[in-house]
Order: structure tokens, then C-alpha cells, then sequence
């Protein structure tokens, strides 16, 4: 119920990209609906996996959230992304990633009736919902450009581009970074001597500094 929201919450879920631009007095009748939930989780628990799960749409509010296939970490979330688009409107009973809470974590959970009830209420929300399921395929296109892109350099390679398109500078933990391009540690750390010898990046402890995105590009 609204009343269990703090205002910042409220805020973070109208400025989630299924709400933007939407009438505030949506975002507030989505949380104040009883069948929308809030839940806390401790670090190390599972919110969902490929045999549990619920036909919800779920949001980040607090903490963060690793979504994995397998060894493959495919992605982190953070307040105000949003997870469990898959769930909806299927019939499938498998989830096909595993959702953990890297960090104690709160989400809310919008059930796939209430998600079909408010867009039916709202074009700029049906609008909003195609464009983050587009987003996703491109996303997931990309990851697997980056997987069958041949060699830890190449790999390296594509996952800075992508991942550096906001700005110039990344930080990422090598342990982490290996998993998600399923390569080994040593074979991380020669791809990043190589790119830094030829001067597409620069290391400054866990920064990471990207120079020449032609020097990235001509490695894939």
C-alpha cells in the first residue's frame, strides 16, 4: 500500500522507464493497488530462478541485483531498473535466468494483471513497455555479438564499447568481468596488457580509462 512508500520510492518508481512520462497519478495507483508488493531480500537470495518465480514485474528500489545464466553473469541491477518482463504474458513454467541479491535489496512486484490493467489505462505506458522489451533484445543481441566474438581480446573489446557509450571511464572487478565474458583471469589480464600497450586504454587501479574506440572497434 502507499502508506509502506517513502517518497523516495514513489519517485524512483515514476522515473523508472516504464513510467516516464507518465500521469503521476498512475505510479501512484499502481503502488497503492493491494496486489503491488514491496519485499526486502538479504544479501545472497534468490528473487527469482529458472524454477521459481513469479508472474510479476519486478523493480529495483534499494541494492543491487545480479542476473546470471549459468556461470555467465549476464547483468547488475540497480534502483530503478526493472526485471521479470519474461514472466508476463507466457506460458511457460521456466525462467531462463537466475536473480540474486548481490547487496541487501528491496524491489516491488507488479503482478501481470495489474501490468495489463495499466496498460490498458495508458498509451504512454504500452508505449513505454514495447520500447524496454526492444531495449532487451538489442541487449541481448549484443551479448552474444560479445560471446561469439572470437578471443579475450575481441570480447574485452565489444564489452568496453558497449559498456563505455555513456562516458569514458569504467570500473569493473576482474573476477566479475572474466565471468561475464567466460574467459579465464589470466587470459583478462593479457587482453588488457595487449589494449593498453597499443594504447585504447589506460588502467588507474580499478578504473579504467578508454582512449581510442577506433583501437577497440578494429579488435573485434
Amino acid at each position: 500500500m502507499a502508506a509502506d512508500w517513502r517518497g523516495e520510492e514513489l519517485s524512483l518508481l515514476a522515473g523508472t522507464f516504464l513510467f516516464r512520462g507518465t500521469d503521476p497519478a498512475l505510479v501512484r495507483r499502481a503502488a497503492e493497488d493491494p496486489r503491488c508488493t514491496r519485499e526486502t531480500f538479504p544479501k545472497g537470495a534468490r528473487l527469482y530462478s529458472p524454477r521459481h518465480f513469479r508472474r510479476s514485474l519486478g523493480v529495483v528500489l534499494e541494492g543491487t541485483v545480479r542476473v546470471t545464466k549459468g556461470r555467465l553473469v549476464v547483468s547488475a541491477l540497480g534502483p530503478g531498473e526493472l526485471f521479470g518482463a519474461a514472466a508476463l504474458f507466457h506460458s511457460r513454467d521456466r525462467y531462463e535466468t537466475t536473480l540474486t541479491a548481490r547487496t541487501p535489496c528491496t524491489a516491488a512486484f507488479l503482478p501481470q494483471d495489474l501490468v495489463e490493467e495499466l496498460l490498458g489505462e495508458s498509451r504512454a505506458l504500452c508505449r513505454n513497455y514495447i520500447g524496454y522489451l526492444s531495449d532487451r533484445i538489442h541487449f541481448l543481441n549484443r551479448r552474444i555479438e560479445g560471446l561469439t566474438t572470437p578471443g579475450a581480446v575481441g570480447k574485452l573489446s565489444r564489452y568496453l564499447l558497449e559498456e563505455g557509450r555513456r562516458g569514458g571511464e569504467l570500473s569493473c572487478c576482474a573476477t566479475e568481468l572474466a565471468r561475464r565474458l567466460d574467459v579465464s583471469r589470466a587470459s583478462l589480464y593479457r587482453a588488457f596488457e595487449e589494449l593498453e600497450a597499443a594504447g585504447a586504454i589506460r588502467r588507474e587501479g580499478k578504473r579504467l580509462l578508454l582512449l581510442d574506440r577506433e583501437g577497440l572497434e578494429a579488435r573485434l
